[in-house]
């Protein structure tokens, strides 16, 4: 059942303290209300269909001290980086790193990635959207057999502590999150994290991994994650970093 909602985005606001809240409102099927905080400070709430408003403003209002911390977080790496115009010489990250955008004429499109360039083959050098499509194809591509050959080491170092396989590993790019575990048992990881360091992907799929025992963030789930990784923190600090 939809009543055309799941697309409707609604701008609203809360009080806290001296501060105003305002974050972006949409339904969804989904069963559980997500409060999220993005990397440019906006806050999103995604709300089953059938949550009433009230009952939504409630449980922002109870976690409006956890939205204010995770803004001034974020604050600390303002301000972000200018959209990409994917031009020559424009810099782009793989696997941490930066390298710069070589733009080649070339009627056999491709991207290869030599000595400290991204080489963009392509038919028109000066159509942005063609050599973005490229490039971010490109990026699909190496960002799977990279996340599958990193999931085996992952599984490997927490096995011992009685986390299962996962039913599968699915591979997508999504805006907020880096990863998700779904009740199923499936591991979604955001193909964007071919931008991230080794140890910063390593990061994100060992905490979906300890989700695989402890579905929520629990103190169980936190305890599991720092034994599997202990220094977890420093590798999520360090991909916030990273700007998709």
């Amino acid at each position: 059942m939809s009543d055309g909602r799941d697309t409707v985005v609604e701008r609203h606001a809360i009080q806290f303290g001296e501060q105003q809240l305002t974050f972006d409102l949409t339904y969804s099927r989904r069963k559980r209300l997500k409060i999220s905080v993005r990397p440019d400070q906006s806050v999103t709430v995604d709300a089953p269909e059938d949550r009433s408003f009230e009952d939504i403003i409630r449980k922002v209002r109870k976690r409006a001290d956890w939205v204010v911390k995770q803004m001034d977080y974020f604050d600390r790496f303002q301000p972000l980086p200018t959209p990409r115009q994917y031009i020559g010489g424009e810099t782009h990250i793989y696997l941490g790193r930066q390298y710069r955008l070589k733009l080649i004429s070339d009627d056999n499109e491709q991207v290869k990635l030599i000595r400290g360039y991204l080489q963009v083959y392509t038919r028109d050098c000066q159509d942005a959207n063609r050599v973005r499509g490229l490039l971010e194809s490109w990026y699909r591509e190496h960002a799977k057999a990279v996340m599958l050959n990193r999931f085996d080491h992952c599984y490997e170092a927490v096995e011992r502590f009685g986390i299962p396989q996962p039913t599968s590993i699915l591979f997508r790019r999504m805006d907020k999150r880096w990863g998700s575990c779904g009740n199923s048992g499936s591991i979604i990881l955001n193909t964007e994290l071919a931008k991230a360091p080794i140890h910063c992907i390593d990061y994100v799929i060992t905490h979906e991994l300890c989700h695989l025992k402890h579905r929520n963030h629990s103190k169980d789930f936190l305890s599991l994650l720092t034994i599997c990784m202990p220094d977890w923190e420093r590798r999520k600090e360090r991909l916030e970093r990273v700007v998709c």
